[in-house]
């Protein structure tokens, strides 16, 4: 998946189910997690506020196993 495939899923998503489009765009943020990595899912996961409106968490990256 391409990111910009990726944000207009999204924004299809929100503009067909409203408030109850979490479980589409969690689906879209899982593949772009696969595809992408977590930290592009993260950076979508800002841009649509996704973690305040779809309580859509960010995956943590930032931490190491040393």
């Amino acid at each position: 998946m391409k990111l910009e495939e990726a944000r207009q899923r999204i924004e299809a998503a929100i503009k067909q189910f409203g408030p109850h489009a979490a479980p589409a765009i969690d689906l879209v943020i899982n593949e772009v997690r696969s595809d992408l990595g977590g930290e592009t899912a993260n950076e979508l996961i800002d841009e649509f506020d996704l973690e305040l409106q779809y309580n859509i968490a960010p995956t943590d990256s930032g931490f190491s196993s040393s």
